[in-house]
């Protein structure tokens, strides 16, 4: 069974020293909870690229957040899905779901495909199809031109990064700013990637390993909305673990093994108790932390963050975004008080495409760390408390 005092191990590691008291009463370590770029500063740059992740880095983040798909060679990369750009049934080019140049490129016209991932038909262009060689001659561009006019003046400025380049730009940046940078990898779409003879675990472990990333006291945390990928995980690896949980719907790889249960069913005292054996957290999209009414406006917050404390996980919150369109409606111009209200409720850390303000926000909150602990102090408590399993 996990322990949680591999994320108590990973909130020093990664704040590099503790404050001199717990400000925020609620958190499961009691210490301030992480700021996790997600996707990179995505709200400033395109996402999933290089520039973004060290922007991030640049505007305070704790944690970058790179999904994870697989090349047909078998490399990871970064991307938020597998489909490069996807088509509407029109034809016409989906402006909410692409992400690459890839529909430029004649020389890739013929890799125009129609695939069922995860139960739903896509036409476009997939990483599986593509070598790294292939894949690196694609630029990047905004994912969602409409809300962010401002991030096309990037369009086609980078390229997809690999995960080994997204830890060499973590360890670089820790080196150079003298504070650990963890990186929080998600598995996307890991049934359909074993479906088609690239399962993605073995890999993802082969290269954390490679990297000195063994154990909880690694800066590293591992995501998923699967179940079953994280339990071959928790065999495979001692690095930290986090069940994704979304507000509807049931995890594909239940889908597929016929298993009933919904999401929401994970969250129950039974559901949380059966993730403490096998993760170290939970990262709940927001709505079920503090719900909306039929207007949009926040609610009260539900009894989930302290629910899941009590079964020793972690609360990682998603996503936090500035603009209007994702606000609640009683705060719209106000995201930092959206931070507040959240950051209020105990949870663990939060996944923001606005790094800067997650930091500003939680700086008016706790202290900036002083200099009790330092690093050489979290593998001894990593020996200590290892996980059993």
């Amino acid at each position: 069974m996990r322990h949680f005092f591999g994320a108590f191990l990973l909130g020093m590691a990664t704040l590099t020293v503790m404050p001199t008291e717990k400000v925020l009463a609620g958190t499961l370590t009691g210490q301030p909870p992480i700021v996790i770029g997600h996707r990179g500063a995505s709200g400033y740059r395109p996402e999933h690229t290089l520039a973004a992740y060290e922007l991030a880095i640049q505007m305070g983040a704790d944690y970058i957040e790179p999904d994870l798909v697989a090349t047909k060679d078998g490399v990871l990369v970064a991307r938020h899905e597998n489909a490069l750009a996807i088509l509407n049934a029109d034809g016409t080019l989906n402006l909410t779901d692409t992400s690459t140049d890839v529909f430029e490129r004649l020389q890739f016209a013929d890799r125009k495909t129609t695939k069922v991932i995860d139960g739903r038909s896509i036409t476009g262009w997939f990483t599986e199809d593509f070598t790294l060689a292939e894949l690196k001659t694609l630029r990047a561009i905004e994912r969602i031109p409409g809300i962010r006019p401002q991030n096309t003046q990037y369009d086609r400025q980078f390229a997809i990064p690999t995960l080994q380049e997204v830890i060499d730009l973590a360890k670089a940046q820790s080196a150079a700013l003298g504070r650990t940078i963890g990186i929080y990898p998600e598995t996307k779409h890991p049934t359909y990637f074993d479906s088609i003879g690239l399962s993605m675990e073995e890999i993802l472990v082969s290269v954390l390993n490679a990297n000195g990333y063994v154990d909880e006291t690694a800066p590293v945390y591992i995501q998923s909305f699967e179940v079953s990928n994280l339990k071959d995980l928790n065999e495979l690896t001692d690095v930290s673990l986090v069940q994704l949980i979304s507000p509807s719907g049931r995890p594909y790889d239940f889908v597929v093994n016929g298993d009933p249960r919904l999401y929401r069913d994970l969250i129950t005292p039974l559901g949380l108790a059966e993730i403490a054996t096998y993760a170290n957290g939970i990262g709940a999209n927001k709505n079920l932390i503090i719900p909306r009414d039929s207007r949009g406006n926040l609610l009260s917050p539900t009894t989930l963050v302290d629910d899941a404390h009590a079964a020793g996980l972690i609360v990682h919150a998603w996503t936090f975004r500035d603009e209007d369109v994702f606000l609640p409606t009683n705060l719209q111009g106000n995201p930092q008080e959206e931070y507040k209200q959240f950051y209020q409720t105990g949870i663990d850390g939060l996944f923001s495409d606005n790094p800067d303000t997650a930091f500003a926000v939680r700086s008016t909150l706790v202290p900036e760390p002083g200099t009790i602990f330092g690093l050489g102090f979290v593998p001894l408590l990593g020996w200590l408390f290892r996980r059993r399993k």
